[in-house]
Order: structure tokens, then sequence, then C-alpha cells
């Protein structure tokens, strides 16, 4: 088997492995320089906000950002042509500032464009320096064409995949945030509390996607509150009994409104929705749950909700200070909340507490 194609496919192997685009990004990188024997290589994305190009990975450096027209890279972006550069230095083009601010010496460059479906920029891919001091051969341009098709290919389905997991969030703080037609709760304690559960389950090494459900489970563990009469739910004073077992409804509203959606997101959701106000010592409601009865994401969301609604100002009472409210939350470790999970608040305190004020109503 050709050396350059054993290369390409036990790269393919490993890329596979990789769910993050850095990852992909690098490991393309890395083959690449072997297999066309360079020194160096570089992708930058384009930055049309800000109208600049910036390396995502960058052999050498740590990143480069330079004017979306500057440079070989500039000149690729813009006008869509691959470059094959046999003395950078003789090129008009280049821009010797970057090796000026680098340290770094370009000699041959070989450069394709990076373009979307649409066939409109979204970067470029560079590699620089043949070992041998000679140019980049046919070989080689066939070779970095294929593989930018690849490049552009990951990189644009993963953009896609983020606009939509943003669409997703927006959609989730939105839908929690609904409740303040309901409830005097502020869109800032819907994000809180879903920072404070992240930060936990980061604490506890959950991986980076079970993160990711319970900083956006837990906002909507009060949805249910939609299905609460307002003679009820704004009670000025305190409930009675009556009042009080509607109220506690809430939770299985929530759960029912919930517990249909097709994605492991809107299961949890619907669950914590149900278990955040059970109780470690069984006292809670609405099922009595007690220890781990209770799902973790209720018992993440039951720390977060009673830590933020304690430190937050509202038309009844004034913000409780964090020392004061840390103190709450150690009386009720083995009580109301789960005390492994008590532990990590509290030993990530300064993190809950920037979470806080970066978040102020």
């Amino acid at each position: 088997m050709d050396p350059k194609l054993k290369k390409l496919l036990n790269a393919s192997y490993e890329i596979g492995k990789e769910k993050e685009l850095n990852g992909i990004l690098l490991k393309l990188t890395d083959v690449t320089r072997s297999i066309l024997d360079a020194d160096r290589c570089s992708i930058f994305l384009h930055d049309k906000e800000h109208k600049e190009l910036w390396t995502i990975v960058a052999h050498g450096v740590k990143e480069i950002r330079i004017p979306e027209s500057a440079g070989i890279a500039g000149h690729v972006a813009t006008t869509g042509e691959s470059l094959n550069i046999k003395d950078a230095y003789k090129d008009s083009r280049f821009d010797k500032d970057v090796d000026k601010k680098t340290g770094y010496t370009t000699s041959t460059m070989l450069t394709f464009p990076l373009r979307n479906i649409d066939e409109e920029s979204i970067g470029v891919f560079q590699v620089i320096n043949k070992k041998n001091g000679k140019p980049f051969d046919n070989e080689d341009i066939d070779l970095l064409q294929h593989l930018s098709l690849y490049v552009a290919s990951n990189i644009e389905n993963t953009m896609l995949h983020e606009k939509v997991k943003k669409a997703g969030e927006d959609a989730i703080y939105r839908l929690s945030y609904a409740t303040k037609f309901k409830d005097p709760e502020t869109q800032s304690h819907i994000i809180r509390v879903g920072l404070y559960g992240e930060k936990m389950a980061d604490a506890l090494k959950w991986s980076a996607e079970e993160q990711e459900i319970v900083k956006l489970a837990t906002p909507m563990h009060d949805i249910g509150k939609v299905g609460i009469p307002d003679r009820v739910l704004q009670k000025p004073g305190k409930l009675d009994d009556e009042e009080w077992g509607i109220m506690k409804k809430h939770s299985l509203y929530g759960y029912e409104i919930l517990k249909g959606g097709g994605t492991t997101l809107m299961q949890k959701a619907a669950i914590t929705a149900l278990d955040h106000h059970e109780k470690w010592n069984g006292t809670g409601y609405p099922n009595g749950k007690k220890e781990k009865e209770i799902s973790s994401y209720g018992r993440f969301a039951a720390i977060s909700d009673v830590f933020d609604a304690l430190t937050s100002s509202r038309c009844y009472k004034k913000a409780w200070p964090y020392e004061k409210a840390f103190e709450l939350l150690r009386e009720e470790r083995g009580q109301h909340f789960d005390p492994k999970f008590v532990d990590v608040f509290l030993e990530n305190a300064d993190a809950m507490k920037k979470i806080r004020e970066d978040y102020k109503d």
C-alpha cells in the first residue's frame, strides 16, 4: 500500500473518534504536514463579523489574526483561487509582518480556499515550507485539494450544529422564561440555576455532554407553574392547605409538559421538573422520594434553585449574604439536600458566587 494512502487511512480512523472540531482539525493538519512533508500547516476561519481571518489550528503559533483580505491567505479567501507560492518573499501579496511577529521564515506555500455548500468563504487551508526545500508539486496540490474539501465539510457541519444548538438553547430559555407571566422569576435566575448545576456536574467529572444537559434541563424545573392558577401562584400571603396542595402540583404539570419530548434533554428536563422539590430525607413532594431515589438532575436543581432564591432580592424579602445562604446549605445537608452535592457546591463556592455576579438580575 502507498505510504501516503496508509497515513490517510490511519488518520481517518483517529479522526472518526473525535467529537470536537478542534480535535478533528488538529489531526487533519498533523497528517497533512506529514503526507506533504511540510514544516507547518494552518487552518484559518473567516470571521465575517470582524472581517478577519484567524487560525483555529496552526503549527508553531497560538493564534494569528489578519484582516480578511490581507496576505496570501486573504487573497485566497477573497478570490477563491488556490495558490502555490515558490518563494513567498518574491510575491507582492505576501504579508511579511506575520513572519516578523512570529519569528518564522516562510519560503514555499500551498494555500487552498475553504468554501461552504453555497460557495461562500469559510476559511483557508495553508501548508508552509516543503522540508526538502523544493516547491510543492502536483501531487501535493491534488492531495491538499481533497483534504480541503473534507476540512470545509467538517467546519460547515460543525457550524450548522452550533446554530441548531444555539437555537435550541434560545428556545429553552425563552420557554422557561415564559413563566415570568405567572411567577416573578427573572431571566437571569433561569440562566444561573443551569450554570450552578453545570458546575456541580463538572466537579463530579460528568462528561461534557452530560454537563450540557444539566445546564439546559435545570432551567425548565418550574415550567409546570404555567398550570397553577394566578390566585394561588401570585397570592401575597401564606397559602392555606388547599392552595398549597394546588401549588405542589406544578412539579407534576412540568413533568407532563416535558415527558413526551423525544430527546435525552427533554427526558432529563421532565425528571428535573418532577424531582426538584423532593428531599433527601423523603419529606419532599410530589412522590416522597428519598436519597438516590431522587434523580441526580432533581438533586442538582434543588440546591441550585434554593441557593439562587436565597441570594436574590424579591418584593417580599432582601437577598441573603452568600455566607448565610451557604450556612443554610450546610444545615440542610443530608436533610433537604444530597450531602455529596452540597459538599461539591460549597467546594466551588467562589465559582458559584461568580456566576451569581456575572448574571445579575
